[in-house]
């Protein structure tokens, strides 16, 4: 779903915490919310509109508006929406003059940050002149048309009525050049005379919507940057669900803004249209000056600085550029919004994974040093751990905390809770108390059956292989209860799946069984053999000393209880 760029690798660790603590993902619209897979629904010219109907025949009037549709697209299209127009073309126009396979492509005049428009020149093999189709942002067309005030209104009209359908706006423009004379240097040279719009539909990706209400219930916030109106922008917000009762601000709009209005503007703001990438650079900086934690997705060049200011940089590996790739901290490979969620979950379950592998280290080596040292200062009591024992107890302890709790699976309730601080650390005061509690208690069930075992005259051996047993249990006890710090034991294996933990509960089990039954590794380890009685003895005990933990679980379950990792 995710990974993380070689160029980058130095900083994993950064990256997995700073996505727990993400507070506002900024994405784009097109191909992350959205399929990026364009089909044209809508034509309009003179003021009617056409609902372009799969299979259906395109009325005699609408044919000019999609013949130069196709003409302002490249032969062989990449762009979904070149695509979507000679695919529509090759249908609808199919069998009339307005296909026009034999023509030559004299030159292009491509998209810029000044005219968000681009042309196609063309030559036919009978006509006396070049033709020049021409497609952009309908504001760029009106403007290459020279439109006065009134139509300009009108053409507003047309686009807020389209647009508040969803659909991407485009404006078509037509012109005749002599062929005599030398091509100009820019469009605006060519007499252009407006055709009609073209409205695209771009469905919202499958999961969108659910991804958005679970960043939300996680609080964090999406928002939508986007070049497109803010009709269409709006419109598709309201499909996933994302909150916009803030409105629309437009890349016009937050040019004019000052930063401090800006900040204000942009805590209740999470739909941003008509944006160039200079201004994505501009909205990260100003989300992380006003205290948010913010992941920004982007995909060109021009995105590459964005990227690098935000605190987490996401690339889209399957239609970025290298450099978005270079200056993201993340690459995520399907472009698909639902995984920026899940790498989200994602982040958050691994630290939340991290701590309670962390706690348990900590809570399992309190009674192993206790046990080192307490009978070191009684002359008469026999030593529990010799250094076998604690090489032995490092075989458990080293694949619990390597193998079981990385194949925990993550806790869903991960996400029902607010992100982290960013300065958070990964132990505080709540959890270093709780892993030392644990390890307290375990140490002093532990000492109880030392204590019992020293006190009833058993021989030293017997009180190290009763001791070292309840020791062993105790073990497998912290692994079971921190599994989940929210959910009691019966419940964790009722629903979560973790194989390795079957064959750590296994193995070590056998293992110990071994150690005190079979006579020559008795002998090898130092240990006596115990009966029934310290075997029960030995299992109650080891499970009764962190048995308390369960019942914390339940008064944190409470609605007025702390988050619990």
């Amino acid at each position: 779903m995710a990974d993380v760029p070689s160029q980058r690798a130095h900083a994993p660790a950064a990256v997995i915490e700073t996505l727990g603590s993400a507070t506002v993902v900024c994405v784009d619209k097109t191909g992350t919310l959205t399929m990026n897979r364009m089909t044209v629904r809508e034509f309009v010219v003179g003021g009617r509109t056409h609902v372009v109907e799969p299979g259906a025949p395109l009325p005699e009037e609408f044919h000019e508006v999609a013949e130069y549709a196709v003409l302002a697209s490249p032969v062989d299209p990449f762009d979904p929406m070149d695509t979507a127009f000679t695919v529509l073309g090759g249908r609808a126009l199919a069998g009339t003059e307005h296909l026009h396979p034999g023509w030559e492509l004299v030159r292009e005049y491509p998209l810029s940050e000044q005219l968000l428009a681009l042309a196609h020149v063309w030559r036919s093999p009978d006509g006396a002149d070049y033709v020049v189709a021409a497609k952009g942002a309908p504001e760029a067309i009106a403007d290459l048309c020279h439109f006065d005030a009134d139509r300009i209104a009108a053409l507003r009209r047309d686009v807020d009525v389209a647009t508040s359908a969803g659909l991407r706006v485009l404006g078509i423009a037509r012109a005749r050049f002599g062929r005599a004379e030398a091509l100009p240097a820019g469009q605006h040279d060519f007499d252009f005379e407006f055709v009609g719009l073209a409205g695209l539909a771009d469905p919202v990706r499958p999961g969108v919507g659910e991804a958005v209400a679970e960043l939300s219930r996680a609080g964090v916030r999406t928002v939508m940057i986007t070049g497109d109106y803010p009709g269409t922008a709006l419109a598709i917000a309201r499909e996933i669900g994302l909150e916009s009762a803030g409105g629309v601000i437009t890349g016009p709009e937050l040019a004019e803004l000052d930063e401090e209005e800006l900040a204000r503007r942009i805590r209740t703001v999470s739909v941003f249209a008509r944006m160039v990438p200079d201004q994505k650079l501009r909205l990260v900086r100003a989300l992380k000056a006003d205290g948010e934690v913010v992941g920004m997705t982007g995909d060109g060049v021009n995105d590459a600085p964005a990227l690098r200011a935000a605190d987490i940089g996401i690339a889209m590996g399957a239609r970025g550029t290298d450099v978005a790739r270079e200056s993201a901290a993340l690459v995520i490979t399907d472009d698909d919004f639902s995984s920026i969620a899940g790498g989200i979950r994602q982040g958050r379950g691994i630290f939340d994974k991290l701590r309670k592998a962390m706690s348990y280290i900590i809570a399992v080596h309190v009674p192993i040093v206790g046990m080192s040292l307490i009978p070191v200062f009684v002359a008469d009591w026999p030593l529990v751990l010799l250094p076998a024992l604690i090489a032995f107890l490092e075989l458990i302890i080293d694949p619990a905390c390597s193998i079981v709790f990385e194949a925990e699976e993550i806790d869903p309730d991960v996400m029902e809770q607010p992100p982290r601080g960013l300065g958070e650390p990964l132990f505080g005061t709540r959890v270093l108390t709780i892993a030392a509690l644990q390890g307290a208690s375990a140490l002093a069930a532990v000492l109880a059956v030392y204590l019992w075992a020293v006190l009833g005259d058993r021989p030293d051996d017997v009180v190290r292989s009763v001791t070292f047993a309840t020791l062993v249990v105790g073990n497998l006890a912290l692994i079971l209860v921190n599994r989940s710090w929210r959910l009691p034991v019966w419940r964790t294996f009722r629903e979560r799946r973790n194989r390795a933990l079957k064959w750590i509960l296994i193995g070590a089990s056998a293992l110990l069984a071994a150690l005190l039954l079979v006579p020559a590794l008795r002998d090898a380890f130092g240990l006596g053999p115990i009966g029934p009685l310290d075997w029960l003895v030995a299992i109650v005990a080891g499970f009764a000393g962190v048995a308390w933990f369960e019942v914390y679980k339940v008064i944190a379950a409470r609605p007025a209880a702390h988050r619990a990792p």
